[in-house]
């Protein structure tokens, strides 16, 4: 068993085959054939040393005349060889049968003269003859090396345009779907999945009508024919997919879109039905698409500005395929996207993807079975505590928690550390959410001023607002692109309330409110603040209907399709009214913050000085100004016993950090 084993490494170790090593050995031989010399040529030598030496001795036993190569075999008698061996060149052994020399004759006229007067004044006939030479091999060879070499050329070209596979070029419409079976080294399974219990539900069932088909087909149902994973990128609708091929006991085929679009026409098209095919021949089994996209955008969409007929091609062909193999074939289709909302309508309906699988951002019970999946190979220090890490990452996917996951690793290394701790994955969280620190920034103390106001502004309104996102730490060390930045601990909730968006857009612009109230002029730092809070007002009032002026009315397309022959569904007249109202919504919870920081106008400014002595500040550095937070959530409550208090700069950096807020880092 073991030298089996052992034979099977070695057959692994040993290349794979390629046609192109054929041609490569034909090539080789010719030039071979054509440089080298096979066996021993005649000496060669000029004609003065031939005249001087050769042609007047009586040593001569023949000479051949090549007409068409002007050129003179001389083939001297054996007994006289040993005469001449000062003519034949140190290396080369002396021949013992002719020729022995050749000689470049200038031209057969000279040389008859010359044979001629040597044969009157020795009286003596030097036997000559006469030949006409052709090298057949030698002609056709440099006739069919221009040809080779624009062969060669071709198969290259061709080679690096069908994928550099090294397959052959009438191979560039086969599939290059990956197989995985029961014999390939999948180490994926649904326990390598953390959280997304509802898509591993799912997914487990499919892979059981698979195993167990009549199971399900005896009451007469039908296997479904497709599944479609829909989710924001890093979720981990590709990891599913894994886990499938990984648990499922049938060939599992995997390709992306893009390998389907190719240069050549009618290549996705001859993918796809060589895809089918080979799916068919093993059936039951699984085709996996990621990325489906790429092939499967609606075709009445941007028709005539970036029409691609070769792609409308490829995913007809695939429409025809999912829809023409029997019911209970044994091919199921899974596939993978982002922009479910893009793929053509003929795609999505029943009969080619049966169910829709929705695979959302994780919640904190969620986050944490996550962590616990990427913390299994990591060195902890003893008695590390789990239970902050989903408290502190709200807004994070799977791929977000296996960064903070490797970050943490990586920084406990650069310090030197042999186990990772609680620090480091905070510091990795705050590196991840807001940039590196750079410290050795040029700032003014005016800036720095303004800077440590701003960030004070939004802390400030963001405690006394009850329906505002708390504050969990606030800087005004600038970190990546921001001078100063606040993270947030937000409400994991699924719907919002007028109320909660305005609270929000309050403490947002309160910032720019603070610069204003202080200083009494306003700089250019609330541009991130400013964007975020015009995208909320025009939502309020085009998207959830919660203006005054125009509500209970939507114009959001969620099909994203294009319908209708114009570009929005209301005149210029409504327009002007959504301008003005989003306008007024804005201008209103300026006001309004602005006035929250005149009447706490002594607390704002013991917090911005405080800022400005320790860079840092936490939510109890508000607690302890402002008092209790009223309503909402408490990240103290929230985060008790498990964020210790930061007494100077330096503690704040190495034993306490803020959260990730669902993207809602405000930077000056």
């Amino acid at each position: 068993m073991a030298m089996q084993q052992k034979n099977d490494k070695d057959r692994q170790r040993l290349p794979k085959f390629n046609p192109y090593w054929i041609y490569g050995i034909v090539v080789v031989v010719l030039i071979l054939i054509s440089t080298l010399n096979i066996g021993q040529e005649p000496q060669r030598l000029s004609y003065a040393k031939f005249e001087k030496n050769i042609l007047g001795s009586r040593s001569i036993e023949k000479i051949v005349i090549i007409r068409n190569e002007l050129k003179a075999e001389v083939t001297l008698m054996a007994d006289s060889v040993d005469q001449f061996k000062d003519l034949f060149a140190q290396k080369q052994a002396i021949p013992k049968s002719g020729p022995h020399f050749i000689v470049d004759i200038p031209s057969i006229d000279s040389f008859e003269e010359s044979r001629k007067a040597v044969e009157t004044a020795e009286h003596r006939d030097i036997p000559l003859f006469y030949e006409q030479r052709s090298n057949v091999f030698g002609e056709v060879l440099s006739f069919m090396w221009p040809l080779l070499l624009m062969i060669a050329i071709y198969f290259f070209f061709m080679n690096r345009m069908s994928g550099g596979s090294g397959s052959s070029i009438f191979s560039v419409g086969k599939s290059r779907a990956q197989l995985v079976d029961k014999d390939s080294n999948v180490n994926v399974s649904f326990k390598d999945v953390a959280g997304l219990e509802g898509a591993k539900d799912e997914l487990v069932e499919i892979v059981e009508f698979l195993r167990h088909p009549e199971k399900y087909t005896e009451l007469g149902g039908k296997i479904p024919k497709g599944a479609l994973l829909v989710g924001p990128p890093g979720t981990g609708k590709t990891l599913l997919a894994k886990a499938v091929a990984g648990e499922a006991n049938v060939p599992f085929f995997s390709m992306s879109g893009s390998d389907f679009v190719e240069m050549f026409v009618g290549v996705g098209a001859s993918r796809v039905r060589d895809l089918f095919q080979k799916a068919k021949a093993k059936a039951p089994s699984i085709i996996f698409i990621d990325e489906i996209d790429a092939i499967g955008r609606d075709r009445g969409r941007g028709r005539g500005l970036s029409s691609n007929e070769e792609r409308e091609n490829t995913l007809n062909q695939l429409l025809t395929e999912m829809d023409g193999f029997g019911t209970n074939s044994g091919v199921i289709i899974l596939a993978a996207t982002n922009r479910a909302d893009i793929l053509d309508s003929a795609l999505m309906r029943a009969g080619r993807f049966d169910r829709q699988i929705n695979v959302e951002l994780p919640d904190i019970h969620e986050r944490a079975a996550i962590f616990d999946v990427h913390l299994r190979p990591l060195k902890l220090v003893e008695g590390f505590e789990r239970s902050f890490l989903a408290k502190q990452t709200p807004g994070f996917s799977g791929a977000d928690i296996a960064n903070v996951c490797n970050e943490a690793a990586l920084t406990a290394a650069r310090k030197d550390k042999k186990f990772i701790e609680k620090q480091d994955f905070l510091d990795a969280i705050d590196r991840i959410v807001g940039g590196l620190e750079k410290k050795n920034k040029i700032i003014t103390d005016a800036e720095r001023k303004a800077i440590a106001y701003h960030e004070a502004g939004h802390a400030s309104i963001s405690w006394l607002l009850e329906n505002a996102h708390p504050l969990l730490k606030v800087t005004i060390v600038p970190r990546g692109k921001a001078l100063g930045a606040a993270w947030y601990l937000p409400e994991e909730r699924q719907l919002t309330t007028k109320e909660q968006m305005l609270d929000e857009m309050c403490s947002t612009l309160g910032g720019r409110a603070a610069e204003d109230v202080v200083f009494g002029k306003v700089s250019t730092g609330a541009l991130n603040d400013l964007e975020k809070v015009t995208k909320q007002a025009y939502a309020m009032v085009t998207y959830y209907g919660l203006s005054e002026q125009i509500p209970n009315l939507s114009y959001y397309d969620s099909s994203g399709s294009n319908d209708y022959s114009f570009n929005r569904p209301y005149s210029e007249q409504r327009a002007e009214v959504i301008d003005k109202e989003v306008s007024s919504i804005v201008a209103e919870q300026y006001e309004r913050a602005k006035q929250i920081l005149i009447e706490n106008a002594d607390k704002h400014k013991q917090l911005a000085e405080r800022l400005l002595e320790k860079e840092v500040i936490f939510s109890e550095d508000l607690e302890n100004i402002f008092g209790p937070r009223k309503g909402g959530v408490n990240p103290n409550e929230l985060l008790k016993d498990e964020t210790p208090k930061a007494e100077t700069v330096e503690e704040a950096s190495s034993e306490e950090i803020a959260d990730k807020t669902d993207n809602e880092v405000e930077k000056a």
